[in-house]
């Protein structure tokens, strides 16, 4: 346990230098917005272009990585849809409680993952934004659609941002590089891996600022069943879906990890522009990334 919490600590106190930041308003004007876009479409997707096309990536078992993870997330995508009338929330609180379900923070993930096992670990995270960023944009889009809350025009717009995904485009290069065996000739190589490097400690930091502390007054049933199945029931049937297929123990830890991220801070834009519940969202967002800082370690700490 104390080497996952000196693993995952220092990622904690990023965000929670973050937050402080942005209590502070320091520094002020719109740079934490330039500064999340710059990540989001440069260096995060730089440093999985750079992690993929010279990895091994027949090292990873990508199958049974995959029904894991995205075996998990279909069942419980089916099951919040079932349990939609119980939970008695409105059609955009609904959309809001299905993204913090299934929605994860890659920056968190892909950071403790290389944190706790080194390239091993940053390998099979960047296979898991492989797998998972497409399905879960695809499911909560969809989500929004189910829901009424979104109109043709805002449904054409989505599936063109999805198809222009920097994640998507960046794991799609990484892989053809890969596989064409071409990797990153030249400078090409260091340059990438310079530009990635950046990418996970201002990510974290701009998690952090992205935090709202004010929204955790609201407290109702959606908001606390959203955090029971993204920070309880998704890593318990991620980890019993790993224990049954025999991944081994970096692939176990990375899925579970994976599993028990808290929601992406991205998905207050989705749904502020999507017409879900933005309010909700930012309670969600702040909750889970602050229950994630005792949940996560306890997860980690179960398989040793």
């Amino acid at each position: 346990m104390a080497e996952i919490a000196g693993a995952l600590g220092p990622l904690f106190l990023l965000i929670l230098l973050g937050a402080g930041l942005g209590r502070l308003r320091q520094p002020d004007g719109e740079f934490w917005a330039q500064l999340e876009r710059l990540i989001y479409f440069l260096l995060f997707p730089a440093m999985l272009v750079a992690t993929l096309a010279t990895a091994d990536v027949g090292q990873v078992p990508v199958i049974r990585v995959a029904v894991a993870l995205l075996g998990a997330m279909g069942l419980f995508a089916i099951l919040l849809w079932r349990a939609r009338r119980w939970l008695g929330l409105e059609a955009a609180a609904f959309t809001s409680a299905f993204q913090g379900s299934l929605r994860f923070n890659t920056y968190v993930g892909v950071a403790g993952a290389a944190a706790l096992h080194g390239p091993p670990g940053a390998t099979v995270a960047a296979v898991a934004v492989a797998l998972m960023v497409p399905v879960v944009n695809v499911l909560c889009v969809g989500s929004f659609v189910a829901a009424g809350t979104l109109g043709r025009g805002s449904l054409g717009k989505s599936l063109a941002a999805l198809a222009r995904n920097p994640l998507i485009l960046a794991c799609l290069a990484g892989i053809g590089l890969n596989l064409g065996g071409i990797g990153l000739p030249g400078w090409s190589e260091a340059t990438v891996e310079l530009l990635g490097r950046a990418a996970l400690p201002l990510g974290l930091v701009a998690v952090g600022v992205a935090l709202r502390p004010a929204a955790l007054v609201r407290l109702d049933r959606g908001i606390w069943a959203t955090h029971l199945v993204k920070l309880g029931l998704m890593p318990a049937v991620v980890l019993g879906l790993a224990l049954a297929l025999g991944l081994d123990p970096v692939s176990r830890d990375v899925v579970l990890l994976f599993a028990a991220l808290p929601t992406a801070t991205s998905a207050y834009i989705l749904a502020r522009q999507l017409g879900g519940d933005a309010e909700m969202m930012a309670a969600l967002i702040t909750g889970q990334t602050l229950l994630a800082m005792v949940s996560l370690p306890l997860w980690l700490g179960l398989v040793g």
